[in-house]
């Protein structure tokens, strides 16, 4: 997987994503990481990549055809056939974990486009770019910050980048279900204590109780993710169990 970045602050995104586990993954040269400035295809003394907007209105436009020769010499540094170029936007789809994981099953190339000022000319979001993907229902300053976020939350998906493989499987949304929780050692704090389950060795009692509480904590923290994942029978059981329990809990206090 190769990820180009086309952003006016190249070296803040080659930066910060050295470090981690995205920079392992760089240095194992599992993934690989281009930054690409619009400004080096302009062609005025100034390098102007921005432009006021047609029709007035406050701010300033990101210009076509230094992004879009951004976007050519991106592509023909890759000898790869399956490309993607996502404009990163508030309008775009809102990232989920599903959407991330398909990047990594048919893309070679993922193209971020990080946009500034007001926004980028209409006419490459048409004819140049794929998708539009967005962090949320919220504005930032630029789309760096994002092009990160997404080079890091697929990185993660790749095979041999995380010390253990079942690690990205069990992280929270990977099956449309919040983490269970974890503890380590001690065993004992004045906060409370591990649960006794974890400690069994019962490999079989331990996965059921993870479940449950993965399926616990979504319905107390996320249960709008619970209307788009169809549960088993047992699972619908291990919910209500957990459920009771709440209730239990909440008498005795």
């Amino acid at each position: 997987m190769h990820f180009d970045v086309i952003s006016l602050f190249p070296e803040m995104v080659i930066q910060a994503a050295s470090y981690g586990v995205t920079g392992k993954a760089i240095e194992n040269k599992i993934v690989g990481l281009s930054a690409w400035n619009p400004r080096d295809y302009t062609t005025d003394k100034h390098r102007t990549v921005d432009a006021k907007p047609y029709g007035g209105g406050p701010g300033m436009v990101m210009k076509y055809q230094p992004l879009a020769d951004a976007v050519t010499s991106a592509k023909n540094s890759q000898n790869c056939q399956n490309k993607k170029v996502v404009y990163l936007s508030p309008q775009g789809k809102v990232l989920n974990q599903a959407l991330l994981s398909s990047i990594t099953d048919d893309t070679e190339q993922l193209i971020l486009v990080s946009g500034r000022y007001e926004g980028i000319d209409e006419r490459f979001i048409e004819t140049i770019c794929d998708e539009e993907w967005s962090l949320g229902d919220y504005i930032i300053s630029g789309g760096e910050l994002a092009a990160l976020v997404v080079i890091d939350a697929v990185t993660r998906l790749l095979p041999d980048v995380l010390g253990d493989e079942n690690s990205a499987k069990q992280d929270s949304y990977s099956d449309g279900l919040l983490e269970f929780p974890h503890y380590t050692r001690p065993e004992k704090l004045n906060q409370g204590n591990v649960p006794e389950i974890l400690l069994s060795g019962n490999h079989a009692e331990i996965a059921r109780w993870r479940t449950k509480q993965a399926l616990g904590r979504t319905w107390q923290k996320r249960s709008d993710l619970l209307k788009h994942n169809k549960l088993t029978t047992i699972e619908h059981g291990l919910l209500e169990e957990f459920k009771r329990e709440v209730q239990l809990r909440y008498r005795n206090e």
